[in-house]
C-alpha cells in the first residue's frame, strides 16, 4: 500500500477520533499533547545521523564530479526565487482581497521569543565539531560539519577510502532505519490528526479567523495545482508535472499536520529518492538545504498576517514604504527561521511587531489562537517547495533517473 494512502487512512481515523475527545478536559488534552510530542520526536529521531553521513558522502561525490558548484548555484537560486515569489504572492493577495479586521483583545503581552543573529551565527561553529550533531532542530551546523568532512575526503582519495566507505555504508543503514520509521509513523499520524482537528475545530468555532484560513487554503491550492506545475513545465520541460506533485502528498501531510519542516524531511528524502529517482548525491544535499533555508511559505504567511494586524489596528491605508518594509522583512526573516522548524512564522510575526514599533508591539496577540493553523499552512507550502526545488536541481544537474509513476512509494 502506498505511504500516502496509509496516511490518508490514518487521517480519517484521526478525524473520527476527534469527535470522541473531550477537548474541555485538560487531563485528556495533556495526554494527547504528550503522545503527539513523542510521535514528532520519534519522526525526527534519526534525522541528524542520517544527514551527517549522507551529506558527507554526497559532498565527496559532488566534488569528485565537479558538480558541487552547479548544485549549490541551482539550489540557492531556487530557494531565493521561491521565497521571494511566495512572499510577493502573499503580499499581493492580502492587498487585493480585504480580510475582515480582527477584534482587538486586551491579553497581556507574553514573553517574546529571543532572537539574536549573533547567537544564530556563533552556533554554526561550536567549540567542538561534534557539538554540531547534538541539535535536532538547528540542522545547519550538522550540514556544515558534514560538508567539510566530505569535501576533505576528496582531497586524498587513497587515505580517505575507508572513511568514505564507512559514510556510504552508514548512510544506507540509517536510510533503511528511517524508512522503517516513516512506515510506523502511520499510527502516529492518527494522534497528530486528532489533535489538529480538535485545535482547528475550537479556533474555527470562533469564526474570527475563518476568512484568513480560507485565503491561505486558496493560496495553497493555487501554489500546488497551478504555480508549481507551471514552473516544472517551463523550467524542467516536464510533460507530466503533476507526477512531481503526486510525490509530495505524504511529505505535505506530515509537514502540514505537524507544522514541522524537519518532521517532514525524512519523508521528503524517501520520496525524492524512491519516487522521483533523484540521485543520492543531490537528494541528500538539496532537501536539507530547503528545509533549513527554503521557507517561502513562511514568508508568505508572515506578510499576510502582518498586514492583517495593521489593518485591524487602523483603518488608514497602508503606505507604499510600509508595504516595501513588510515584504523585505518577511523575506529576510524567513531565512532566520532555520533554528525554528516548528512555529517559525509566528515567531517571525512577533519579531516584526517588535521591530515595527508604533504601539504595534502587542499586535501578534491577535493571531495567537490561530498560530498553530497558520504555521501548518506555512509548513505545508515549504514542504511542497522542497520537493519541487530539489527536482529542479536534479534535472538541471542531470542527477535524476525518472521513475514510472507506478513505482512511486
Amino acid at each position: 500500500m502506498k505511504i500516502w494512502l496509509k496516511y490518508l487512512i490514518a487521517i480519517a481515523v484521526g478525524i473520527l477520533s476527534a469527535f470522541f475527545i473531550p477537548s474541555d478536559n485538560a487531563a485528556v488534552m495533556g495526554v494527547l499533547n504528550f503522545i503527539v510530542e513523542m510521535v514528532i520526536r520519534f519522526g525526527r529521531y534519526l534525522i541528524v545521523p542520517l544527514l551527517f553521513f549522507s551529506i558527507a558522502y554526497a559532498c565527496y561525490n559532488l566534488r569528485n564530479e565537479n558538480l558541487i558548484g552547479k548544485t549549490a548555484l541551482w539550489t540557492f537560486g531556487s530557494i531565493l526565487l521561491s521565497s521571494f515569489g511566495l512572499m510577493l504572492l502573499g503580499l499581493v493577495s492580502i492587498l487585493i482581497f480585504k480580510i475582515p479586521r480582527l477584534p482587538i483583545n486586551f491579553e497581556k503581552v507574553t514573553d517574546i521569543p529571543n532572537f539574536n543573529w549573533k547567537d544564530l551565527l556563533t552556533n554554526l561553529f561550536p567549540y567542538s565539531g561534534f557539538e554540531a550533531l547534538l541539535n535536532g532542530s538547528y540542522l545547519l551546523p550538522c550540514f556544515i560539519f558534514a560538508g567539510f568532512v566530505g569535501s576533505a575526503c576528496s582531497t586524498n582519495k587513497i587515505a580517505s577510502k575507508p572513511a568514505v566507505t564507512l559514510f556510504d555504508s552508514l548512510s544506507k543503514v540509517f536510510y533503511v532505519a528511517v524508512s522503517f520509521f516513516t512506515e510506523v509513523l502511520t499510527f502516529g499520524m492518527i494522534f497528530i490528526m486528532a489533535r489538529w482537528s480538535v485545535s482547528f475545530a475550537s479556533v474555527f468555532a470562533t469564526k474570527t479567523y475563518n476568512i484568513l484560513f480560507l485565503m491561505l487554503l486558496l493560496l495553497l491550492l493555487l501554489v500546488a495545482f497551478v504555480i508549481y506545475p507551471l514552473v516544472l513545465r517551463f523550467v524542467c520541460h516536464e510533460h507530466h508535472p503533476y507526477k512531481v506533485m503526486y510525490a509530495c502528498i505524504s511529505p505535505f501531510i506530515a509537514g502540514f499536520l505537524s507544522g514541522d519542516t524537519n518532521f517532514a524531511l525524512t519523508l521528503s528524502l524517501r520520496h525524492g529518492k524512491e519516487s522521483l529517482g533523484i540521485r543520492r548525491r543531490t537528494n541528500s544535499i538539496t532537501y536539507p538545504l530547503f528545509a533549513i533555508f527554503g521557507r517561502g511559505g513562511s514568508a508568505m504567511v508572515q506578510a499576510i498576517c502582518f498586514i492583517l494586524i495593521l489593518r485591524s489596528y487602523s483603518s488608514l491605508a497602508i503606505s507604499f514604504s510600509d508595504i516595501a518594509w513588510i515584504g523585505f522583512i518577511s523575506f529576510i526573516l524567513s531565512f532566520s527561521l532555520m533554528q525554528f522548524p516548528a512555529g517559525g512564522p509566528f515567531i517571525a510575526i512577533t519579531i516584526m511587531c517588535s521591530m515595527y514599533g508604533k504601539n504595534f508591539e502587542e499586535g501578534y496577540l491577535l493571531l495567537k489562537a490561530a498560530s498553530p493553523i497558520i504555521c501548518s499552512f506555512a509548513a505545508g507550502i515549504d514542504t511542497l517547495t522542497a520537493t519541487v526545488g530539489s527536482y529542479i536541481v536534479a534535472v538541471k544537474c542531470k542527477t535524476v533517473i525518472h521513475q514510472d509513476i507506478k513505482k512511486f512509494i
